[in-house]
């Protein structure tokens, strides 16, 4: 009898621990998978409507293509016709500044220095702060330090490396616009380990990046994020986890739509875990014990904590450290002559000493045109994030016209929208604070005293569609293979 599974968590991560388990490669027997959600639509918070010649993403609207799982998953998924890059004329950032749009300096990427005549000719820094930038390889880096590194905040780190004015005006506006986090408790270590690490062995930051740079791994150009490297899906980003889906489904994987209740573990050393099933009217049905040999437990860590807190009080805690922040994302479609803007980048993210309440707009139709009716742009707002947690307290009519401020002040959206989409994330982005290497790592550790039980999703080791595809993988190989002892 193959080995019985149960996977708790319908998003993406949870649909890649199901594949994983249900179609593994070869050297793994496949096994009986039970997948828990109390969703009726798999994907979690990956979506994309379409409505009326508009396509608009719910969250995510591409991802990094040079890490491999999201490419490979694409491939196993027969989509790689769908593939499509940002299109090459718009992959820049802007960043505002006193009234203007201005370019990421070229060859600046999040936090490291790769082109000094990009740095002195460019309008974001003042002369002083052009000064400190270029001195960033004279200062001390910790590898000389006789000390043990010890964590450190993101703009503690920038700060010291490149100095305030860089930190507040470059880093702190485009890591906003990835992690919606409050720098002065973001972890180095933990969100920015390229650069965490660039120090370290180069010495300095632009040193580092000059030698990447001089490895081939990307044009001098870049600056911001690397958006040559994102990739999308033409008909939207929901296809590929519809697609995961419909693939589970054919190879037997049963769905249930319903809540997990109860965790138990057997004497045999499997586990039993209790759920309340849904009808699709939404009528609870009686409850239900299943069986199984191994239960991935892929949703948000408070949620997992609560699953776990019977079975082990400490875990639950470790698990309860990791907190969430949320965001807002306003969709707004306008006639073309209605903006003044010539969105002629990726997006544009602000400072926050710029007084602004937008994170950041991305301009969507510019990096993927045909996704709105002739003569139409799109844009996407993002509002709340850990240094702005009143936004999201917002009725969507409130959050509307503030969306419909910011855009109006800065790209220059004048009149009504076309189009208004309103999709809220309440704590759907963790927080990678100080500490949190090491906080997942005892949270790993305690985990060994309960095998059978493994973890995966965004909380742990990386926010990206990549990443959140490996942490399913990487949970379904922490099961045990052998065959099922639980019936």
């Amino acid at each position: 009898m193959p080995s019985q599974y149960i996977v708790v968590g319908a998003g993406l991560a949870g649909l890649s621990a199901a594949e994983a388990l249900a179609c593994p490669p070869s050297g793994r027997p496949a096994a009986s998978v039970t997948l828990i959600d109390p969703a009726p639509r798999a994907g979690g918070v990956i979506g994309t409507v379409r409505r009326d010649g508009w396509l608009v993403e719910r969250s995510a609207d591409s991802f990094l293509a040079t890490r491999p799982e999201g490419m490979e998953l694409v491939l196993r998924l027969g989509l790689s016709d769908e593939l499509l890059p940002i299109a090459p004329g718009v992959r820049r950032a802007l960043i505002f500044r006193a009234g203007r749009t201005l370019p990421v300096p070229a060859g600046f990427r999040l936090l490291a220095p790769g082109r000094i005549d990009s740095i002195i000719g460019s309008e974001l820094l003042s002369p002083a702060g052009k000064w400190r930038v270029l001195m960033e390889r004279l200062i001390p880096s910790r590898a000389r330090s006789t000390a043990p590194l010890e964590d450190e905040s993101l703009e503690s780190f920038a700060v010291r490396r490149l100095g305030r004015e860089t930190f507040e005006r470059l880093v702190q506006p485009l890591v906003a616009g990835i992690w919606t986090a409050d720098p002065a408790r973001l972890s180095m270590a933990a969100a920015c380990p390229e650069f965490w690490d660039m120090e370290v062995r180069h010495g300095s930051l632009s040193a580092g990046e000059r030698a990447r740079l001089r490895h081939g791994d990307a044009g001098p150009e870049a600056s911001g994020a690397r958006y040559g490297q994102f990739v999308t899906l033409a008909s939207g980003m929901e296809t590929l986890v519809a697609r995961l889906a419909a693939r589970l489904e054919a190879a037997g994987v049963r769905r249930i739509v319903g809540t997990a209740q109860t965790l138990k573990r057997q004497a045999n050393d499997g586990w039993s875990l209790t759920i309340e099933s849904q009808t699709p009217g939404g009528v609870s049905s009686p409850s239900e014990t299943l069986r199984a040999d191994g239960i991935v437990v892929a949703v948000p860590s408070a949620a997992a904590a609560a699953l776990l807190r019977p079975v082990d009080r400490e875990l639950a805690a470790q698990l309860g450290e990791i907190e969430y922040a949320g965001s807002a994302v306003v969709s707004l479609g306008f006639n073309r002559a209605d903006v003044a803007h010539p969105l002629d980048a990726a997006g544009m993210v602000v400072p926050r000493v710029e007084g602004r309440r937008a994170l950041a707009i991305s301009f969507s139709s510019s990096k993927f045109p045909q996704r709105t009716p002739a003569g139409c742009v799109l844009v996407r707002v993002f509002l709340g994030g850990a240094l702005d947690p009143a936004a999201n307290q917002l009725d969507d009519e409130a959050l509307v016209a503030l969306a419909l401020g910011e855009a109006a002040d800065l790209i220059g959206a004048r009149g009504d929208p076309l189009l208004v989409q309103v999709n809220r994330w309440a704590k759907a982005m963790p927080q990678y604070h100080l500490g949190h290497l090491s906080r997942v790592a005892r949270i790993r550790e305690r985990l060994k005293q309960f095998p059978g039980i493994a973890l995966a999703g965004n909380a742990y080791e990386g926010v990206g569609i990549p990443q959140v595809i490996a942490s399913g993988q990487k949970a379904a190989a922490c099961l045990p293979a052998e065959q099922s002892s639980t019936r």
